[in-house]
């Protein structure tokens, strides 16, 4: 089957769903499938500072396209880019036709496959996912018609759990019934899972460092555990929006004696990042299924988290980790006092994380899913009864649309 794979970011892009394309594109290449990815890329100082940019790397069996957001970058215009990423899929398609459309995110890559559906005549797939789902089309009328009309007439919808689901169709009116649940997945191989004793605690963040993450809450809530006198250490991996202000919070609050921050990490060495913690902290406010959850409990790694869209799916307080309410920075410490001063604790959620995962988030039946999606759409016509033309209005995310 040809498939073109459509990416808002991939690396050297920092972003779980940079992790999550590349496994998928692995697994369609090993079933058999003939490939393309075209990606969007930021290729300006400030965008390549927050998240990481510059053109996508080669992924062996795939044909790789890099488009330049250049629109995204002259304030804002994403509608240059989106007509970029149509035109692409259509020439493309004229070179050696595709089967199917996949495009990640609802908005701008889902908006662009279905336009170019109209083009082609090819079915097409759109995966809802993190923010995309959470506030694009809360921000103004133009993502607004966007989305709902992604929503309402994609050939097939993913979303990652029920919580989501729930959420999107909650603010945007969609039909429940729209939604299939695929949920997120990890490459358990690639992850060391060991039992880990550390007479010092290792605490790990790794992902984006946004305060949407929760990043300054983990902060704020380990002062006072510093104050206490407990022996701990904090790993910071990753770079983001909130990167600088996350700095000065760890010299501000005291913490410069326990906490570190690595910056950019490669995706091949995050594996050893994981294998160097006791705990990984994910304190997000939302997620559409959190990677880098999955990758701790991959690596056996204690979790603690908040009762979140995207996390209460995957995590079971008590259980599979901690949760708390997300914002509630004295609750946070609480849980993080918990998981620090009780090695049998630590001990069972991570041995209970680890087996969870292994049952349930494998990539191989996850990748089977999403290829059966693909068949059962080949050879269908797209839904092409929406208004192409969106009008453009004001928004936030045409201000700093790399937060978009």
């Amino acid at each position: 089957m040809r498939v073109c794979f459509v990416s808002r970011r991939f690396f050297p892009a920092i972003s779980g769903m940079s992790v999550y394309a590349l496994n998928l594109l692995r697994e369609l290449v090993a079933a058999g499938h003939d490939v393309t990815m075209i990606s969007q890329y930021r290729g300006d100082p400030l965008g390549m500072r927050v998240y990481g940019g510059g053109p996508p790397p080669d992924v062996p069996g795939v044909r790789v396209i890099g488009l330049e957001q250049t629109g995204e970058q002259d304030g804002g215009d994403f509608e240059t880019d989106i007509a970029n990423m149509r035109d692409a899929i259509v020439a493309e398609h004229r070179r050696a036709p595709f089967d199917v459309l996949h495009a990640q995110y609802g908005y701008p890559c889902g908006w662009a496959a279905l336009l170019a559906s109209r083009l082609t005549g090819v079915p097409n797939i759109v995966s809802i996912q993190g923010g995309d789902g959470h506030w694009v089309g809360s921000c103004c009328e133009t993502h607004r018609l966007a989305m709902t009309r992604v929503l309402d007439h994609a050939g097939a919808i993913l979303i990652g759990c029920r919580s989501f689901a729930d959420e999107v169709t909650q603010r945007l009116g969609t039909d429940p019934a729209r939604f299939t649940i695929v949920p997120g997945a990890v490459d358990v191989d690639r992850f060391t899972s060991v039992r880990r004793n550390s007479p010092r605690p290792v605490l790990l963040y790794h992902g984006r460092v946004d305060a949407r993450k929760g990043v300054l809450d983990m902060l704020a809530a380990l002062a006072p555990l510093a104050r206490e006198g407990l022996d701990f250490k904090l790993t910071i991996s990753g770079i983001g929006p909130s990167f600088d202000q996350a700095a000065a919070s760890i010299h501000d609050l005291g913490l410069a004696g326990h906490a570190e921050m690595t910056g950019y990490v490669r995706y091949e060495d995050v594996p050893a990042v994981y294998a160097q913690a006791d705990i990984f902290v994910s304190p997000t406010y939302a997620e559409g299924f959190s990677n880098t959850i999955l990758e701790a409990m991959a690596s056996r790694l204690a979790i603690v988290s908040c009762r979140a869209i995207g996390v209460m799916d995957c995590i079971t307080d008590g259980v599979t980790g901690l949760l708390t309410q997300p914002g509630d920075v004295a609750a946070l410490t609480q849980a993080l006092r918990r998981v620090l001063t009780d090695a049998n604790l630590r001990d069972r959620l991570a041995q209970a994380g680890l087996d969870e995962c292994r049952q349930k988030y494998a990539w191989q039946s996850v990748g089977r899913q999403i290829t059966g999606i693909y068949q059962a759409l080949r050879g269908r016509k797209p839904d092409l009864d929406w208004p192409e033309i969106l009008p453009v209005t004001p928004c936030a995310f045409r201000a700093e649309p790399h937060l978009l």
